[in-house]
């Protein structure tokens, strides 16, 4: 009977250290290394959401931007942007303090054209100070007065800092990570060594909107 307990606790222990089958929307079930998936969720009075971790200076997150944006036009679904700065873009932190400084004190559409136009010009910012020419050129163009200083008490840092915090939580390894969610299922269009074509967003996308038609029950933890 000891035996046999042993192995049952084996077994268990087996299974909660492997990676949880994820159902999706479409396709096989997949495995997946996400950790804390309570945070895949869409906001509040949405049944379907994009989410997505992103760094401003990663290549592939400024080709996948306009295909998010075109997505969450056609199938009228909101993108959730998380801000996810890797170290070795020495000017992306603080570009995401811009864009949030943009979204917190003007408009989170000004926001979004400042992340637009900073994926378009990736290629010509290489440093903190090309960044911060580039802003002051945008902030004119736009009318705008850029302080001096744009974040005097850190706040908004905080705030980048607390999306990057949530990127590690569910074990983000790569940019961007997009994720199209329901309240009860989520699925990765981008985010994994298999998984790397932002293409994939419209078809899941449509799919997820379909099975929202249904009332499953609540997910379970992992």
């Amino acid at each position: 009977m000891r035996r046999l307990n042993l192995t049952a606790l084996f077994l268990v222990a087996i299974a909660l250290t492997a990676p949880a089958l994820q159902a999706q929307f479409i396709g096989a079930p997949t495995h997946d290394d996400f950790r804390d998936t309570t945070i895949l969720r869409p906001p509040a009075g949405s049944k379907v959401a994009i989410i997505v971790f992103e760094d401003l200076g990663c290549p592939a997150c400024a080709r996948a931007h306009p295909i998010e944006l075109q997505a969450a036009e056609q199938f009228h679904v909101p993108i959730m942007r998380r801000d996810f700065p890797l170290a070795q873009h020495i000017w992306t932190f603080e570009g995401a303090v811009y864009a949030r400084y943009l979204e917190d004190k003007v408009s989170p559409k000004l926001a979004g054209e400042f992340r637009s136009a900073v994926f378009v010009s990736q290629q010509a910012i290489a440093s903190k100070d090309d960044l911060h020419q580039f802003a002051q050129r945008w902030f004119q163009q736009h009318g705008l007065k850029m302080p001096s200083v744009i974040d005097p008490t850190g706040a908004l840092a905080a705030k980048v800092q607390a999306d990057s915090d949530l990127g590690l939580r569910l074990n983000v390894t790569f940019t961007p990570t997009i994720v199209v969610v329901t309240n009860n299922n989520y699925q990765i269009v981008c985010g994994t060594k298999e998984l790397f074509d932002p293409m994939q967003l419209v078809p899941i996308l449509r799919a997820a909107i379909e099975k929202t038609r249904t009332a499953p029950g609540p997910r379970p933890k992992k």
